[in-house]
């Protein structure tokens, strides 16, 4: 007579395990808020960046800034202007603070972010720094416009409403 578990519950299944997202299972490292407030985002892309190692520890330190900093598309190569990294203590070989960092992106990505600058006038502002799910570091740049500041009053009127309703919706409850 068999005692396991398989002889007193036979239609036992496993739960499956959850797969990793790449949205959710990220550790944010720098974010650029006021990008959202100065900008018009009109969509977003995500990119890899070329770092050295010591910039790569520094980061895992939560000491990078990316608010100043913009992306360019020059010779046919994406790159991250004016981010900060601060120097990681104990390295060996230090790196520069703020240096031109390459950006990884495909070619027809390329192409459509040069459009977008150099046609359309549009911007590239970095939002998002983070480590994915894998530990590789990327940066979540947003194709955008700038805003007028009627834009902007407009934007946070918009705001103010929203957070009225939602006062005067939990005190009628």
């Amino acid at each position: 007579m068999d005692t396991g578990a398989a002889a007193r519950y036979p239609n036992q299944t496993m739960a499956k395990k959850p797969k990793p997202s790449t949205e959710t299972n990220y550790k944010v490292i720098a974010e650029n808020r006021r990008a959202r407030y100065d900008y018009a985002i009109e969509d977003d892309l995500e990119c890899g960046i070329i770092l050295s190692g010591s910039e790569v520890k520094s980061l895992r330190e939560k000491s990078g800034n990316i608010t100043e900093s913009y992306a360019a598309v020059e010779e046919g190569e994406l790159w991250l202007v004016n981010s900060y990294i601060a120097p990681y203590e104990r390295a060996m070989f230090p790196h520069m603070e703020r240096r031109k960092r390459k950006m990884l992106v495909s070619r027809k990505e390329l192409s459509n972010l040069w459009n977008a600058t150099q046609r359309k006038g549009m911007t590239l502002v970095p939002l998002v720094m983070y480590f994915n799910h894998k530990g590789l570091v990327k940066l979540k740049i947003g194709i955008a416009k700038g805003k007028k500041n009627h834009d902007k009053r407009a934007t946070e009127a918009k705001r103010d409403w929203g957070r009225q309703k939602q006062r005067l919706l939990r005190h009628n409850d």
